[in-house]
């Protein structure tokens, strides 16, 4: 079926009574925007939107299903897990409708909103100078997300943020947020268009192309963090004469590695098979050698396997900690 047959509604949805507490929310902070919503293929807030898209599959149960079925995870498919992201992205709506980053204080506190938006970062899993509220040390992956979470923290009820974030240095953040909210409180937005991006109902794509295209970007993403494990254990130089090829190494303990980690991890076989082949076909293309020892090469790619595996098997996506 194509979207724009599914004929789903937000109205009809569970979406609905999320988006009503989002709104209470707001009201209760003595914030006048209230960010309109609209069913899409992803999560987003268009840059100069004050608003949200809401992933399709969230509007029907049976979309949930598939959604899960064939990305192994419907993000935002509870109650809970819909009003966090909800939050989330209400701070880019707001961010959006007040223009605040073009303002000194935003910039100070956040940096630079230009800075280009990565593939993947990698997380200061024990910094306190960031939020949590959506996991993965989500704030971490660019000044935008940053304001975003921790507007998300400011704006939720329990968060009790001036306690529990007492000793962090994420406090003066929170604390500009606060700032930055006072002196739009009761102000309209300069920015009030109802623009929707990508609107699910003018979507022509079927459900088959757009887990075709999914799952493909997954593969990418992947096999682009692949590499850069890769990368940590082997080099593209050869430090000595004689050194082990990275490849002929996976390649004679193909059974070893496999087996153990099938054991480990309680998979098929079969699946830890295909990661490892995708590893041998890259450590070939990137020429790649053993840096030290070959056993302590081996363990980390035990690691290394263990660690994809679980990755495919969990369905994870884009900005993977590492």
């Amino acid at each position: 079926m194509r979207f724009c047959d599914l004929q789903l509604s937000i109205e009809r949805s569970p979406i609905a009574r999320q988006v009503r507490r989002l709104y209470a929310d707001l009201e209760r902070r003595g914030l006048a925007l209230r960010p309109h919503v609209w069913l899409s293929e992803e999560w987003f807030s268009p840059d100069g939107v004050p608003g949200i898209a809401v992933p399709f599959y969230l509007a029907h149960p049976r979309l949930e299903r598939l959604e899960r079925h064939v990305m192994r995870e419907a993000e935002g498919s509870s109650s809970r897990a819909l009003l966090r992201i909800l939050r989330h992205e209400a701070g880019h709506a707001v961010d959006n409708a007040y223009r605040l980053r073009r303002r000194r204080r935003w910039r100070e506190v956040f940096g630079p909103a230009s800075l280009p938006y990565p593939a993947r970062y990698r997380a200061r899993a024990g910094s306190r100078r960031y939020v949590h509220h959506l996991g993965e040390w989500y704030a971490q992956a660019h000044p935008t997300e940053d304001f975003a979470e921790t507007f998300a923290v400011w704006l939720t009820p329990t968060s009790g943020w001036r306690k529990s974030y007492a000793d962090w240095p994420a406090l003066h953040k929170l604390k500009a947020v606060d700032d930055l909210m006072a002196s739009v409180r009761g102000v309209r937005a300069p920015v009030r268009n109802r623009i929707r991006i990508e609107p699910l109902d003018r979507n022509p794509r079927t459900l088959a192309q757009h887990y075709r295209r999914k799952l493909a970007r997954n593969r990418l993403i992947r096999r682009g963090l692949a590499d850069e494990l890769l990368q940590r254990a082997f080099t593209p130089e050869r430090l000595r004469r004689g050194a082990t090829r990275a490849a002929a190494l996976l390649r004679a303990h193909r059974r070893r590695l496999t087996g153990t980690v099938a054991r480990t991890l309680g998979v098929e076989r079969y699946s830890v098979e295909q990661i490892l082949r995708m590893l041998i076909e890259r450590s070939e293309r990137l020429n790649l050698h053993v840096r030290g020892n070959c056993r302590d090469a081996l363990r980390y790619s035990r690691w290394m396997l263990e660690r994809l595996t679980g990755l495919y098997s969990q369905g994870e996506t884009p900005h993977l900690p590492l």
